[in-house]
């Protein structure tokens, strides 16, 4: 069992869309009465579709992070993070980095570029000495369940995979049983 139980939790959009994506809100609605935000990265509040690199991203997650533990006057140890493919390796790649945080909810982690196994987005995770879930669809093309299951094994801290079956990397007609998934998690933390 983990010590941290977390008090709120930080969440950021995939590359496409934005912060009012329909998988975000059902996330939010289904953690209450956990405080839950949901935050853009810079490229999308400047209006900009194509995303900033890692090193951009990265930094936002760590001020947006700083900033609601400060609204809220919680320990960043006490934060959960994370969001849908980029926004959710972003953030594990900050706490990778160092960011303090209690968890991490990676919904459809881009494991690799589609069609591209051998261009792994795994380096950081031995540094991941934390909870971490992910809920991916069984037909992801960004990783399958085998391969995460495989990439993961190298995370020392606590992995639970939870797998959407039949569904893609947009978990297209599924958010309300992934925020149930991630809201269930997190409250057994």
């Amino acid at each position: 069992m983990w010590s941290v139980t977390p008090e709120a939790l930080l969440l950021f959009p995939g590359a496409g869309t934005g912060a009012d994506h329909p998988s975000l809100l059902a996330l939010e609605a289904a953690v209450a009465p956990l405080p839950a935000a949901r935050r853009d990265f810079p490229y999308r509040r400047e209006g900009r579709k194509a995303p900033d690199r890692a090193p951009k991203l990265v930094a936002s997650v760590i001020e947006e992070a700083g900033a609601l533990c400060a609204d809220l006057g919680i320990e960043p140890s006490h934060l959960a993070l994370g969001g849908r493919s980029m926004g959710g390796r972003m953030c594990s790649m900050a706490v990778a980095e160092g960011l303090a945080a209690a968890a991490l909810v990676l919904v459809a982690y881009p494991l690799h570029p589609p069609g591209k196994p051998d261009r792994l987005r795994v380096e950081h995770f031995p540094q991941l000495h934390l909870p971490c879930l992910f809920v991916s669809g069984t037909r992801d093309a960004f990783g399958t369940p085998a391969e995460l299951e495989a990439h993961t094994a190298a995370i020392p801290g606590p992995v639970t995979h939870v797998w959407v079956e039949g569904r893609g990397h947009d978990l297209k007609g599924a958010d309300d049983e992934v925020a149930g998934i991630v809201a269930d998690w997190l409250r057994a933390l």
